[in-house]
Formats: structure tokens, sequence, C-alpha cells
């Protein structure tokens, strides 16, 4: 059961980030953020880049921007934009959405720089960001190619981890 309630005039669910119109936006506008970055540094990027992963069997997957076939350096870019929770606790299920993109990744042909592009938040509580928290508990599913890219919207400025 959804549950629904009114702040600051938007009805939204009690998942649903504060003054945003729906979550799909609000990975949508980070995505935007990602491919002006990226187009910035000179890559050739496009949105919803399909790859065929997969062990045995493959079956095409789409990430979130990457370039095109044709590029001659091949890059494939993952977004994500979650927070802590509203209590500063660890927000495990968009964890779980990450190990899955590490899965991803893990599959992705070979010959492609891949690229995990989150978004800063930081902790008071726990001293360090999710980024900063989830390499530090999850270290064990990362390959060692992807990048981690932590993108501080106040600095409007890109660390890599």
């Amino acid at each position: 059961m959804k549950i629904l309630f009114y702040v600051k005039g938007i009805c939204m669910t009690n998942f649903q980030r504060v003054d945003a119109i729906s979550n799909s936006h609000v990975g949508r506008d980070f995505e935007g953020i990602a491919y002006a970055y990226f187009s910035e540094l000179g890559n050739q990027i496009i949105r919803d880049v399909s790859l065929p992963i997969g062990l045995e069997q493959k079956k095409n997957h789409r990430f979130d921007l990457g370039t095109p076939p044709y590029a001659e350096e091949k890059i494939i870019i993952e977004c994500k934009s979650h927070r802590w929770t509203s209590g500063d606790n660890v927000p495990s299920a968009k964890l779980n959405v990450w190990n899955e993109a590490m899965y991803y990744f893990h599959l992705v042909p070979a010959g492609y720089r891949k690229i995990f592009f989150i978004l800063r938040d930081y902790s008071n509580k726990r001293n360090e960001t999710l980024a900063e928290y989830y390499i530090r508990t999850y270290s064990h599913l990362i390959p060692n190619d992807v990048e981690i890219m932590e993108y501080d919207e106040v600095n409007q400025s890109v660390r890599v981890l």
C-alpha cells in the first residue's frame, strides 16, 4: 500500500525525495549532470547505452550513459543519486541496487572503461560519505576496473575515489 502525504504542496510517497516531482525525475536530472560533466571532458556521450551482458547467454542491458558503438574509446557509465536515510541510517535497499550495478559492470564486455557516477552525501553521524561507506563495506563486490566518481552538488566538483 502506498502512503501519500503532502510536503510544500507536492504529493509524495514516503520514499520520495523532498521537493522532487518523482524519483525518476531526480535520477534523470542527475544523469544530465553526469552527461554534461563527461561531455565537457571531450567524451562523446549518449544516453541509454545497450550492451550484451551475461554469463553463458547474453542479454542486452541498458546503462545510463556511455559512448556510441563507433567511438574509439569505449566508456560505460551508471549513475546513482542515492542519499543516507532521513535518520542518517544506511539505505540498505539502495545499496543493493549499487551491488547489482557492480555485477553488471563485471559482465560488461572487455575493453570498456567502467564508471560509477554517484552523488556525494555526507553523514555527520558516520563521518563519511555514502560512497566511502559503500567502498569500506562492499569492496569485495566492486570489480577492480570500476572507477567510482563522487559528484559534490554544492561545489559542483567530482572526486575520484
